[in-house]
């Protein structure tokens, strides 16, 4: 293992275009590394907006060929699979699940767990006097579908017994601000951004974590696709200790963080860390034992996924077992953790 060190320019607040990436790379560069990657990113607030603003990745691997796309949402991140137009994304784990399903059944394997999402995606009511889940029967309730959010509805749904009882619609985060504000919804469940502008008027009822006591935990994860991932040994080993690195920054140097992920989303450093409340970022070492890539608890937490999605009719059929078990996929994550 490599020792991971480094720092960020805490002060610095210019616009990402204008950031020259001059953060050292916290390992030895390798130029020898001439991949070309199509890496896609969400404006989600963990280590890989770090990585992406730092330009660790371009740094470690000066010689690489790596081209940034920004995806909206879990649904816009399947498309990209399924026309083959992404190596590696940023996803939610219940997209992700639904990648490698029917009828997509697209050969991806998770390489990287960025988050474990909690409070940070919650269900959000306008109504003072709702103050259940059960209360919202009959009512209109917006999510993005086929985002993690949207496993976590359904979970909590159908443990309540409401599946079919309230009409859930399909918007993208920022129409469903626009449609709060016009009043053509009840609630959302949604992630930050969004989140906090509709607490101003609005209050929580359940969030992510919730669901995951109902036995549906979710999380910020990055697939990648098999024959890339298998293709380029070198080049993930060494975006891994990048991503290392910036799950190091979130836990470490959160202030740090906050600077990086402002400039990202085009938001103060004070507001970038607000958004920081409600998610775990996992360290190298964590993702490296039994509760992730060390033992079965991805892989379970897969097939669980894809069990409900197929219930819910989210996905045609389930995939074979081995699907689900072999997604996770832990080898350079093994040679470099501690």
């Amino acid at each position: 293992m490599l020792a991971l060190s480094g720092c960020v320019q805490s002060g610095r607040t210019s616009h990402p275009d204008n950031f020259e990436g001059s953060v050292p790379c916290p390992v030895e560069p390798d130029p020898s590394i001439t991949t070309s990657a199509r890496i896609a990113w969400q404006a989600i607030p963990n280590g890989d907006l770090v990585v992406k603003d730092l330009e660790l990745l371009e740094t470690c691997m000066p010689n690489a060929d790596i081209t940034w796309m920004k995806m909206n949402s879990g649904g816009d991140v399947i498309q990209a699979f399924g026309s083959d137009s992404v190596d590696i994304s940023q996803v939610g784990s219940s997209p992700a699940v639904k990648s490698a399903s029917p009828p997509l059944s697209k050969d991806i394997k998770v390489i990287w767990i960025s988050d474990v999402i909690g409070a940070a995606e919650s269900l959000i009511a306008k109504d003072p006097d709702v103050e259940t889940l059960e209360d919202l029967k009959g009512k209109t309730i917006a999510v993005p579908f086929g985002s993690t959010a949207h496993y976590s509805l359904l979970t909590a749904l159908g443990e309540a017994g409401l599946t079919g009882e309230v009409r859930v619609i399909n918007l993208a985060t920022d129409a469903i601000l626009a449609a709060w504000q016009r009043d053509e919804i009840d609630a959302a469940w949604v992630w930050e951004p969004t989140l906090t502008q509709l607490v101003e008027t609005g209050h929580p009822i359940l969030s992510s974590e919730d669901s995951a006591g109902l036995g549906a935990p979710t999380f910020d994860l990055i697939a990648g696709t098999t024959a890339f991932i298998e293709d380029n040994p070198d080049f993930l080993r060494m975006w891994t200790l990048a991503q290392a690195e910036g799950n190091r920054i979130m836990n470490e140097e959160p202030e740090a963080a906050a600077v990086s992920i402002g400039v990202q989303l085009g938001i103060t450093p004070e507001e970038a860390s607000k958004l920081l409340d409600g998610y775990e970022f996992p360290t190298l070492e964590e993702l490296a034992g039994e509760e992730f890539f060390g033992g079965d608890g991805l892989s379970t937490a897969f097939a669980g996924t894809a069990e409900f999605l197929e219930q819910q009719r989210e996905i045609d059929a389930l995939a074979e077992a081995e699907v689900y078990e072999q997604m996770p996929y832990a080898d350079a994550i093994e040679e470099v953790a501690p």
